[in-house]
């Protein structure tokens, strides 16, 4: 629809699009018992997830015990992937509300995007496997365009503007990576209050912050 304010809208994927705490929880865990440590629930793995795989490895760590040698960490992280990849759509699911939300912003014109710290190669593959893939016109990963380049920089938002064609952008995320991230780029972002949200949702900084799905379009509509 051409008074809609926006000709892209960008995701995150991790507990923005997705609960995958549920497959990302038994990962950390499966990484976690290859060096003895305590294992952590599910609650608690949800509070780790935000930055890509590698720093939640290093929260579970630093939660159970305090930092690991080098050589012991890499392993870990190792083992967590291939236990993730072997498992990465076992229990995963869309949030409610998700895929009308995406269908209703894609009959009004839009573009959309997938931006995520997650790998790349995992974020397709996940998005494969819930049969999303094709709802996106990009997808982007923490690894996509290099070190230094994944949230909260500002680089992959706008390579996902370029890579649409252009037009007015907005961010939906659950975190601060999510935030800073459009900040940098300046452009507005609407936050999830049930996603991973590592600070209160209404202090994480968002221009809009909703409670479900079904509240995104006329979020975005008000921006």
């Amino acid at each position: 629809m051409a008074d809609f304010p926006f000709e892209i809208v960008g995701f995150d994927l991790d507990g923005t699009l997705v609960d995958s705490n549920r497959d990302l929880g038994p990962a950390v865990n499966h990484a976690l018992t290859t060096v003895g440590r305590p294992l952590i629930s599910q609650d608690a793995t949800r509070n780790l997830i935000g930055g890509g795989a590698r720093r939640m490895l290093e929260r579970a760590f630093e939660l159970t015990g305090g930092e690991l040698p080098e050589d012991e960490f890499e392993s870990a992280y190792g083992e967590l992937l291939v236990h993730y990849e072997a498992h990465i759509a076992d229990h995963t699911v869309p949030y409610p509300g998700c895929l009308d939300a995406l269908d209703d912003l894609a009959r009004r014109g839009c573009k959309l995007a997938v931006i995520t710290n997650k790998i790349e190669v995992y974020s397709r593959k996940l998005l494969d496997a819930l049969g999303m893939t094709d709802r996106f016109e990009v997808i982007l990963g923490g690894d996509t365009l290099g070190p230094g380049r994944a949230k909260p920089a500002p680089d992959m938002i706008d390579t996902a503007i370029l890579i649409c064609g252009g037009g007015r952008f907005a961010m939906v995320g659950d975190s601060t990576f999510d935030v800073k991230a459009a900040r940098n780029a300046r452009v507005p972002v609407v936050a999830l209050s049930f996603g991973y949200n590592d600070l209160p949702a209404a202090e994480l900084g968002a221009d809009a912050v909703i409670d479900r799905y079904e509240d995104l379009v006329s979020a975005l509509e008000r921006l």
